[in-house]
């Protein structure tokens, strides 16, 4: 079976951090771009980070670019998004997804910043 499961996610006061872990299950994980989005209340879920299936090449969202970092571990299965520098603004929920068709998605994460 299919699976993607998103951990990490919290409470943490703006200027903290966070690391998210998604974890891979049921295909070749090392075969997939895999991608970080999030969607926060009353808005469409937005691309975060995008990560080829090398790790060799990745993408950033302009609202995130240089304080969020994209990796990935091959050889766990496992898709990372450190969050440096927290903004109330990054509060959202916060998803895993393979790049396939259909899109393979996670059942997300909760990451709030707030005082």
């Amino acid at each position: 079976q299919v699976q993607l499961v998103e951990s990490g996610g919290g409470l943490v006061q703006p200027g903290g951090s966070l690391r998210l872990s998604c974890v891979a299950s049921g295909f070749t994980f090392s075969a997939y771009i895999m991608n970080w989005y999030r969607q926060a209340p009353g808005k469409e879920r937005e691309l975060v980070a995008r990560i080829t299936n090398s790790g060799a090449s990745t993408n950033y969202a302009d609202s995130v670019k240089g304080r969020f970092t994209i990796s990935r571990d091959n050889a766990k299965n496992t898709l990372y998004l450190q969050m440096n520098s927290l903004k109330p603004e990054d509060t959202a929920v916060y998803y895993c997804s393979r790049v396939s068709v259909p899109i393979v998605w996670g059942q997300g994460t909760q990451v709030t910043v707030s005082p």
